[in-house]
């Protein structure tokens, strides 16, 4: 697979963008990395902030492949909860986490980049 970059704002309405330019550059549809995409996504709008810069990376073999999202706030750390069932929200890691073979989050000078692989 030749290896996808996408630099945006992460906005609600650039979700569903991102995973349809995702699905166009496999050419085809890979419902478990879409997924990944939107919850990291999605983990950006609400504990780091709508309209905040994002690049995207994805890269591997149709074996593994791997997924980044940078973001420019190296202290907003995921952490993996369990919700309960009346939460209306933090899933997003866990699904992360049932989903891809390994995720973490590596922190660069003034970034922090939340990887997962599949």
């Amino acid at each position: 697979m030749r290896p996808f970059t996408v630099g945006l704002l992460a906005t609600p309405k650039a979700v569903p963008e991102l995973r349809l330019a995702v699905r166009e550059h496999l050419g085809r549809p890979c419902p478990e990395l879409q997924l990944c995409v939107t919850e990291l996504l999605t983990n950006v709008i609400t504990h780091v902030g709508e309209g905040t810069p994002v690049t995207l990376r994805i890269s591997g073999r149709a074996t593994r492949l791997r997924v980044e999202l940078t973001d420019p706030d190296p202290q907003a750390r995921p952490a993996l909860r369990r919700a309960a069932a009346t939460d209306e929200s933090g899933r997003g890691l866990a699904l992360l986490d049932a989903v891809t073979v390994r995720w973490g989050v590596a922190r660069g000078d003034g970034t922090k980049t939340v990887w997962c692989e599949l």
